[in-house]
């Protein structure tokens, strides 16, 4: 987690950027606006947004807190942009302290998910909004971001339970976007260009957590393929 005050990069500027509708379109500061960035701003035209329920959850069993609306972008993925990656990060901390620091409008980041030690995911940020989380704002569009609770020194953070949680968790994000298993597109926040974290770290074992998130994703594909 850390400092992500670089995750802000363009997104800040671009998310103060709110459309105005009123028979002709216009967008404040539209002179400022890339052709490209107006081109992802067509969904906040009236009836186009995908609807959002209160305290719905994309995972199923997760737990909703909601994060600051300043730690990240209200999108709607995958139409406006393609999600191709899962993010894994460790916290450097508890979970209260996590969950405290995406509640807090002054850290100017935020994952979608936390995983506790004991396997429980709560979701702080719906799929459809760009979290801020890695520091380069290409990643920030294209992935879902992970956090687990721990610490990257500390082999012992990442229990059996955080392990197969998150694997289902990966599994099911890969599924639902068409993100293929594997090392390429899933990956850690130290693989991130440009970034200077270092999190998962070299306690996390990547090959067990693929084995596992490969697994789950064979386990969803047999549940769907089950006559009803």
């Amino acid at each position: 987690m850390g400092d992500e005050k670089m995750g802000m990069d363009a997104d800040r500027r671009l998310g103060r950027r709110a459309l105005i509708v009123g028979g002709v379109v216009a967008a404040v500061g539209t002179a400022a606006l890339g052709r490209d960035e107006l081109s992802h701003l067509w969904w906040r035209l009236p009836g186009v947004e995908k609807p959002r329920v209160a305290g719905a959850v994309d995972f199923r069993g997760a737990r909703w807190i909601p994060a600051s609306e300043a730690n990240y972008r209200r999108a709607n993925r995958p139409d406006d942009y393609a999600v191709d990656r899962v993010v894994v990060h460790v916290t450097q901390g508890g979970y209260a302290s996590a969950v405290k620091a995406f509640e807090d409008p002054g850290h100017q980041a935020a994952a979608h998910y936390i995983v506790r030690q004991d396997g429980q995911v709560t979701q702080m940020i719906r799929e459809l909004d760009v979290a801020f989380h890695t520091g380069n704002r290409e990643y920030n569009e294209r992935s879902v971001g992970i956090e687990h609770e721990g610490f990257v020194e500390k082999r012992s953070s990442f229990t059996d339970t955080m392990y197969a949680s998150s694997a289902r968790l990966t599994a099911a994000i890969c599924a639902r976007y068409g993100i293929p298993a594997d090392r390429r597109h899933v990956i850690g926040h130290v693989e991130v260009p440009g970034t200077d974290h270092t999190d998962p770290g070299p306690s996390w074992d990547w090959d067990r957590y693929m084995g596992l998130v490969r697994r789950a994703g064979q386990a969803g594909q047999a549940g769907q393929a089950r006559p009803r």
